[in-house]
């Protein structure tokens, strides 16, 4: 441990782990390869996808060092499966079904109809979106987009859509389409937490990482996030039933809902014509999260595992083909069925052996050591723990079914971090003794108990540059030995950020479409959400808005909380200040992007009683932070 800054070597304890790695795991096993080949059409001849300021969002070849042998700064498990991931290009299915992979963290998958194109998923960005339709229409033929389907609510499979469509185009009669709730959910999920999960997403995706041997080798589900435009055009046409039937351009498809899956709002879809089946992000090369570690709402394994059955029982006979919108399809009858089948035994047993556990007294980080998978399900690579992990999936069952506490009352009132970490430091003999014993147990190999005692130091004194320092090692160890490309990327984005500093939010979900596309009601929401509790403790403030062909809508800030309702409410006392605009006035006032006092005095707004209440009000709202300390206290 002669350096104390950028990247080091494998420790020989990390070597050691990932030598292991390759005895243990079938790499003989190449049909992968072979799958994620199949139907190679050719790929762009530029590598880089620029925004409009010039500034690269995607690079191709970012990645080519992945054809080299595995280091020993990477798990041979999280190699492979990042050359297969970073394989780019435009592929096909079947005739008539074309995938563009490698161009974002997940497929544009395209359907040919009888005019145009059917496009599945557009990506993340605009400009990869845009590159991949070209590279399509390069090999296909100059296509008009016929029609646009969202599978779920995640953006990295709507945010591109402008890249392919405009708005537009769906007013005149493009359908676009989406499972139901994918607009609530696809909104809400951006605004009300956005800020803290755009900042751990950072950590995630390893956005900051350099690509290479020592950084960023992939996320497992993809590479990592693309940085261009996102969007949203909203869904003009609703799935709203298993079973239902759409014909689009020519275009036969059956869908099977599964809310509560991979997303709150997502759906699977069979093409009868093609014999394939889209399984969106339910069934891919990976364990997928429970609980990702960017932050979300639980999933619910059990739930998953059940639709999983369905779409075999639903689709098994009829489909020739599984894909997904990210990684490779599988082909042949038998191995889709195979396929299916294992990642759902993958996700039930999951869910029976936690909750086994769990009542028999364990908590959720004894399950989490304890749990491991059958040998069957170890031995097929799809149900390795790229993205998500047996670990934090097994916490994310744990805390579905009981939460956060492990019914220890030594865990019911612990104090913060920072206050925590001073006595801990304390009580171990001061910070010197801390990295001592800690310098120790880096040398003896014991990575995970250094940064979990370590950080005792680093949160009791932020500025303890030795503590930083060892603290930054051994993380970046751990990183070396992740086959979780997630785990990996955070590890080694907690160093970075030791050594050199916050990284920030390298992208922002909440773009300016998903804020249009909140309702009134979650605009207002969002609201509430930064209102400053303890500085409006004492503040009573009242406000009435009123639109053409609507009910009224009352605001009151009052002890801490901001309320909002529409109609008649007992109690509500009169407005300190009455205003009357249109909804999209209001709209635009409420997101900050038109400025109330300027509307009034160009005659589209009227307000009566006194007219700084709307500015005091805004005045208790905090704005959300998105560089906030993760290493650091």
């Amino acid at each position: 441990m002669a350096e104390t800054s950028g990247p080091k070597a494998a420790e020989p304890s990390i070597t050691a782990g990932n030598a292991e790695v390759r005895e243990r795991c079938p790499f003989d096993d190449t049909r992968d390869f072979e799958d994620a080949e199949r139907g190679f059409l050719g790929t762009a001849g530029e590598p880089v996808v620029r925004g409009g300021d010039g500034a690269a969002v995607w690079d191709l070849a970012a990645y080519g060092f992945l054809d080299q042998d595995c280091p020993d700064t990477a798990s041979p498990s999280l190699w492979r499966q990042s050359r297969l991931v970073a394989r780019h290009g435009l592929f096909e299915v079947v005739e008539g079904v074309y995938q563009v992979r490698g161009f974002d963290l997940s497929n544009m998958t395209i359907v040919e109809g009888d005019r145009g194109v059917l496009v599945i998923d557009p990506l993340i960005s605009a400009e990869t979106a845009a590159a991949a339709l070209a590279l399509y229409r390069r090999h296909r033929g100059d296509r008009p987009v016929s029609g646009v389907l969202y599978t779920h609510s995640h953006v990295d499979h709507f945010g591109g859509v402008k890249g392919v469509i405009e708005q537009e185009d769906a007013d005149g009669g493009v359908p676009v389409i989406a499972p139901e709730g994918f607009l609530a959910h696809a909104a809400s999920e951006n605004v009300y937490a956005g800020t803290a999960m755009g900042r751990r997403a950072a950590y995630m995706y390893g956005a900051a990482l350099p690509a290479g041997a020592r950084g960023r080798i992939g996320a497992g589900l993809g590479q990592t996030t693309s940085t261009g435009t996102t969007g949203l055009i909203p869904p003009t046409l609703d799935v709203t039933r298993t079973g239902q039937s759409e014909t689009v351009d020519g275009v036969r498809m059956v869908f099977q809902l599964t809310p509560g899956t991979e997303a709150p709002a997502e759906l699977n879809v069979h093409f009868p014509d093609h014999a394939a089946l889209c399984m969106a992000e339910n069934a891919t090369h990976t364990l997928h999260n429970l609980l990702t570690l960017r932050g979300a709402q639980v999933r619910d394994p059990h739930v998953w595992a059940r639709y999983l059955t369905e779409a075999i029982q639903l689709f098994g006979d009829g489909t020739d083909v599984v894909f997904a919108s990210h990684h490779w399809p599988t082909w042949g009858r038998e191995r889709v069925l195979a396929f299916l089948a294992e990642q759902r035994d993958l996700y039930a047993y999951l869910h029976d052996q936690t909750l086994r556990m769990l009542n028999q007294g364990m908590t959720s980080l004894e399950i989490a050591e304890a749990l491991r998978m059958p040998p069957a399900l170890e031995r097929a690579w799809h149900t390795h723990g790229y993205y998500g992990s047996v670990s934090h999936d097994v916490k994310a069952v744990y805390q579905h079914y009981l939460g956060w506490f492990d019914g220890n009352p030594a865990h019911l009132w612990e104090h913060p971090p920072a206050e925590a970490a001073a006595r801990y430091v304390e009580f171990m003999g001061g910070a010197d003794a801390v990295l001592r014993r800690a310098r120790d147990s880096y040398a003896a190999g014991d990575f995970r108990w250094v940064v979990q005692v370590v950080n005792h130091v680093v949160f009791a004194d932020p500025g303890n540059a030795e503590a930083r320092a060892l603290q930054a090692d051994a993380l970046e160890q751990l990183g070396y030995g992740s086959e979780n490309g997630t785990w990996r990327n955070f590890y080694l984005t907690g160093a970075l950020e030791l050594r050199d500093g916050p990284v920030g939010t390298p992208t922002v979900a909440a773009s300016p479409d998903i804020m249009r596309a909140l309702t009134l009601d979650q605009l207002l929401d969002a609201l509430a959400i930064r209102v400053d509790g303890p500085r409006s403790w004492d503040a009573d403030l009242a406000i009435r808005f009123r639109a053409p062909d609507a009910d009224p809508i009352d605001l009151r800030l009052r002890n801490g909380v901001l309320i909002h309702t529409t109609g008649t409410t007992p109690g509500t006392r009169a407005p300190d200040t009455e205003i009357a605009l249109t909804e999209a006035d209001l709209r635009a006032v409420l997101l900050g992007s038109a400025d109330l006092t300027d509307l009034a005095a160009q005659g589209r707004a009227e307000i009566s009683g006194d007219p700084d209440t709307f500015a005091t009000l805004f005045s208790h709202l905090t704005v959300p932070d998105p560089d906030f300390p993760i290493v650091t206290p």
